[in-house]
């Protein structure tokens, strides 16, 4: 069985005819004079040029558009004018960006293309992005925090290694979630109220709120708070499932019943938090910034539809948005985030330190009656009913420092240089329980740390310990030309230590097994479990480097290559005989072009990159079906991102991106390591025990060229917006629809026949707004069309190791229809 929450993310070519750059630049003359035209027949409008967005990815305020790397960047107004308050908003509105997700707080982030599978076990790989809040790291081990967006200065999405200034988990890319700042110029505040009510649910609403208080002339503090209530919409629909039992051992077949918890509208969620922050100039170059931010997310039942595939043993589901469960199920994510900036000057150069610290904690509860349907052979072990319920807790604790000085950006030679250092920990605690077990099979059975009625036990602190030092150079060689270097020199030590497993009386016998008390080499009780069974660690060190060339044509067009490599640290594996896994590696060749056009009416930004993934990691079932991490060969990516913004004119403004991202298997995978560790990439692949006759050779479980999961080939999102007076009013109407094609949920080809492809889909989202004076009132539809989109696909047990019982889709929230009144006061944010 694989061992892992019910609730996780399931395990989870070439670029024919994209543009070079040179066609683009040989074009440019071209593309000049058609702007040049449209400016002169809009001479006499009343236009207004698209805003300058500045941007901090490299570690200084920058116009985005003087930046030559590759960014999205989505300021207040524009988080606002598309009504993104949810990670899956934003991912869903970035090209770029693929993602998972299953339940409040617990979503994968994807870059270009660089997912092995979607394993989120506790002891399995860190993420590949980075998500940063301000200057602090908050990726956890098992994903990012999912942060109610309001009160926002901006989200910044870095696709491509960012190894050189932001390190470990930034492999593949960064997202950063820029918060507004306390403002000693002057008083500001506004509330936000919105009521709204889903298809297939009931009325939900949001309650949001700011204020920014001037203390003095150099000082001021600024208080946020929210509170969003999700109706349900999926239904706990009556059935029932048989266990075919043992009868010839005396364990006749038992039904059970859903009648007492079936009810519609089966998960509802509440999510509440705040965010104050204060600001003190100390001096004239000097200010200290401390801040506090928590959340908590409570939620009921599960974000997935079933599709009930084993008729004989159960009642079939006939509704769309449904479930047939058995057992409460629900959880809370509750986290508080303290950070320290202090910002001042050296001289010419600015030295800024960052600290924080994060503390999170959840709770989970899960029916697991499909994956104990398919185990339901070992009748002899259970009682007359079962079925297998989880509990679980999670509780991180992160620090983090920085400590960087940044050379003035006039210079013709600057420098961004810094140190860094983290220490991430994560106590594990997941409890399978089967009610009325027979105590000789729970952990620690007849001892003082005994497990009641818990068949299997992980009970592990995890702590992932990295340090760094790194720098950027940039050198103006001509006016027009610029040349980066950087580096980051990186040291990572992360241990597993702790029990995972059955109890003796289980399939864990003393001197046998590969988990559980049979195996323990330490009889010392670890966090109230019986004995120790894994510790174990990985270390390592190594730099990432980056090479850079900007040139500008002039003020608003330039074009660049980058080459660059990121990296993602080694782990341990939970399985005593399984070595620890190393360090992957990605390395990116890109060229981009950054363009404005017509007086700042029109910016056209986009490139192309190439990227290898070299040793990446991966996850597969080893012994007693518990996941193991390995090294795998290679994978490679191509692919063209582009993004254009233009204000047409008479309040009519039109934006569109997309990404084409062919990312796929450059080697053969067997699931299998040879004597010297490394992965098997051949074709046949060689038996599995050479000593056995009856072993044979096999087809690899993902052949060469098979597409890497859950990253679709096309990506891309379109807006149009109109704003004009009305009755004494400003008004605006505004559309959007996203896109993407078809993913597949899983790397392996048998996991693909069982899953089927998640297709293709798009959403499309309304609103028309009017704004007097301090007021505004929107209405607002999302989802207009009601389409079901696939964000993620498993099973609880599949159908090669249970046969075929069900499979779950978290599908896109239905259509939502709101309401929603704002009013500011002072100068706005």
């Amino acid at each position: 069985m694989q061992r892992s929450r019910s609730r996780k993310l399931a395990r989870a070519r070439v670029l024919r005819s994209a543009p070079r750059a040179t066609t683009l630049l040989r074009h440019a003359p071209i593309a000049a004079a058609i702007m040049a035209a449209m400016h002169t027949a809009r001479a006499q409008e009343d236009t207004t040029a698209l805003a300058e967005v500045v941007v901090t990815a490299e570690k200084r305020a920058e116009n985005l558009q003087d930046v030559p790397i590759s960014i999205t960047a989505m300021d207040t107004k524009k988080l606002e004018e598309l009504n993104l308050q949810h990670f899956t908003d934003y991912a869903q509105a970035l090209p770029t960006v693929a993602f998972q997700t299953f339940e409040p707080g617990f979503s994968n982030l994807y870059m270009r293309g660089i997912v092995g599978d979607a394993n989120t076990n506790h002891s399995g790989p860190l993420p590949s992005v980075g998500t940063y809040l301000d200057e602090q790291p908050i990726t956890t081990i098992q994903g990012s925090l999912d942060l109610h967006i309001y009160d926002i200065a901006r989200i910044e999405v870095l696709p491509g290694p960012q190894g050189t200034l932001y390190g470990a988990s930034s492999e593949a890319g960064t997202l950063r979630i820029i918060t507004n700042k306390p403002d000693p110029s002057g008083f500001k505040a506004g509330y936000d109220l919105q009521a709204n009510t889903l298809r297939n649910g009931t009325a939900g609403g949001i309650a949001e709120g700011f204020v920014n208080l001037p203390l003095s002339s150099k000082a001021a503090l600024r208080l946020v708070g929210w509170y969003e209530r999700d109706s349900g919409y999926i239904d706990n629909v009556p059935g029932t499932l048989t266990y075919p039992g043992d009868p010839a051992n005396g364990f006749p077949p038992f039904t059970l019943n859903n009648a007492a918890i079936a009810r519609q509208h089966y998960n509802p969620t509440d999510v509440y938090g705040a965010r104050a922050a204060l600001k003190v100039e100390l001096s004239d170059s000097w200010t200290v910034t401390p801040a506090l931010i928590a959340q908590k997310s409570k939620w009921e039942g599960i974000f997935a539809r079933q599709i009930w595939k084993d008729l004989a043993h159960g009642t079939p589901i006939t509704s769309d948005l449904a479930v047939k469960h058995f057992y409460p199920e629900g959880g809370y994510d509750d986290w508080v985030d303290a950070a320290l900036t202090v910002e001042g000057k050296i001289g010419n150069f600015d030295l800024t330190y960052a600290g924080a610290y994060l503390k999170r904690t959840d709770h989970t509860y899960s029916d697991y009656s499909d994956y104990s349907l398919g185990y339901d052979v070992y009748a002899s072990y259970w009682p007359a009913n079962p079925t297998q319920l989880i509990f679980g807790k999670d509780r991180y604790q992160m620090y983090s420092n920085e400590l960087r000085l940044t050379s003035p950006k006039d210079y013709p030679v600057r420098f961004v240089a810094g140190l860094f250092q983290q220490r991430q920990q994560h106590s594990i605690e997941q409890r399978y329980v089967i009610n009325g077990l027979d105590p000789a099979f729970w952990i620690g059975a007849g001892g003082p740390y005994a497990w009641p009625d818990t068949w299997w036990l992980t009970e592990q602190m995890r702590v992932n310990r990295d340090s760094a030092v790194f720098g950027e150079l940039n050198w103006d060689v001509t006016s027009k030309l610029t040349a980066t270097g950087g580096f980051r020199h990186f040291t990572y030590k992360n241990t597993l230590e702790g029990f995972y497993g059955f109890g003796i009386g289980g399939f864990s016998t003393p001197g046998s097994g590969t988990s559980g008390e049979g195996i323990c080499f330490r009889n010392t009780p670890f966090h109230g479990a019986p004995c120790v069974d894994l510790d174990k660690r990985s270390d390592g060190n190594g730099w990432t480097p980056k090479v850079n060339l900007a040139y500008k044509f002039d003020a608003h067009r330039l074009v660049y290559a980058t080459w660059s490599k990121g990296f993602r640290p080694g782990g341990v594996n939970r399985v005593g005989t399984a070595e620890p896994y190393g360090a992957d590696f990605l390395k990116n060749y890109e060229v981009g072009w950054k363009t404005t056009w017509a007086d700042n009416h029109l910016r056209f930004n986009g490139a192309l990159f190439y990227e290898t993934w070299d040793n990446f990691q991966f996850s597969f079932l080893g012994p007693n079906s518990v996941t193991i991490v390995a090294n795998a060969a290679q994978a490679q990516v191509k692919g063209l991102e582009t993004e254009l913004e233009w204000a047409v004119g008479n309040g009519v403004t039109l934006s569109a991106s997309g990404a084409y991202i062919d990312a796929y298997l450059s080697a053969n995978y067997c699931g299998a390591l040879d004597a010297s560790g490394n992965p098997i990439t051949s074709n046949p692949c060689p038996p599995l025990d050479p000593t056995d006759p009856t072993s044979l050779p096999y087809a690899p479980l993902a052949p060469e060229g098979q597409q890497l999961p859950t990253t679709p080939k096309w990506k891309g999102t379109m807006t149009a917006r109109y704003a004009f007076p009305l009755a004494g009013m400003q008004a605006h109407v505004q559309g959007n629809f996203t896109y993407q094609s078809a993913i597949w949920p899983n790397l392996l080809t048998d996991e693909r026949t069982v899953l089927g492809q998640q297709s293709a889909y798009g959403i499309a989202n309304f609103s028309f707004g009017l704004a007097r004076d301090t007021y505004a009132l929107e209405l607002l539809v999302k989802n207009v069309f009601d389409r079901r989109g696939s964000q993620f696909r498993y099973a609880e047990c599949t159908e090669l190791t249970c046969g075929p019982i069900a499979v779950y889709d978290s599908v896109t929230q239905p259509r939502l229809i709101g309401l929603q009144f704002s009013q500011r006061f002072g100068s706005g944010r």
